[in-house]
């Protein structure tokens, strides 16, 4: 691991032309590296999932988190934008197709990048970062307990967010799935009929369920964080990325 790193608050050009704030981080001192997208979880475009973005930069690859609630609330705090975006349904599927796929871009112009990207996301990241990967041409995506993959939100929910489990034929890439025995979204049983989707249509996937986690359990500032849960799961989300966007 190099700690050399750079971290900005830049524009992207996300869905439909739009101006997306979005925050970069990525290795100094390195000829080549691969990239990752990073989606934020509902919370929001926080401090916590910056320092996960950095993360990503001091282990070797670029990595950019767009502001998915950019457009709701401008200018406000994680949390209000947070709230904003949760009574309005919760980011629309196109949308976050489409700032994805600029942040993607964005990356593959970078000086020193190796043209591979990734995608990762936490929670309803977790979710959007499988519908990025059977929406667009990406090299690795990892799934950190997404829910409604499989399944419809809890009655009175505003969440908007269908299942989307019937798009597993085009999975453009690997996938790493990190789940929960005791998360109920995604539940045990959710979990492993999308397995049994990825195999009916021969792709190709890892999943990891921990004992005595639920969800969240990579949150370090939350109750939920289990920590030999989150570490063994870093330690397969670098074997992962080191396998497809490394090389």
């Amino acid at each position: 691991m190099n700690e050399a790193l750079i971290a900005e608050t830049i524009s992207i050009t996300g869905h439909g032309g739009d101006e997306v704030e979005a925050y970069l981080a990525r290795p100094l001192g390195q000829d080549s590296f691969g990239s990752v997208v990073v989606i934020h979880h509902m919370p929001g475009y926080d401090s916590a999932t910056k320092e996960i973005t950095r993360k990503f930069a001091a282990h070797g690859y670029a990595a950019l988190m767009p502001n998915l609630y950019h457009r709701d609330a401008p200018g406000a705090s994680p949390d209000d934008a947070a709230a904003t975006a949760r009574a309005k349904g919760g980011v629309p599927d196109e949308r976050l197709v489409g700032d994805v796929g600029g942040a993607a871009d964005h990356l593959r112009a970078l000086d020193g990048s190796n043209g591979k990207v990734g995608v990762i996301g936490y929670c309803s990241g977790g979710r959007q970062s499988f519908l990025a990967a059977v929406s667009l041409p990406l090299d690795a995506a990892v799934d950190c307990y997404g829910a409604f993959v499989v399944g419809h939100p809890p009655e009175g929910t505003p969440l908007k967010a269908g299942p989307i489990v019937h798009l597993t034929k085009d999975l453009s890439c690997p996938l790493l799935g990190l789940f929960g025995a005791e998360d109920t979204h995604p539940s045990p049983e959710q979990v492993q009929e999308l397995e049994q989707e990825l195999k009916a249509q021969g792709k190709t996937y890892e999943f990891h369920t921990y004992e005595g986690a639920g969800h969240a359990f990579f949150a370090v500032n939350r109750p939920a964080y289990r920590p030999e849960a989150a570490n063994d799961g870093w330690n397969r989300i670098w074997d992962f990325y080191g396998r497809y966007l490394a090389a």
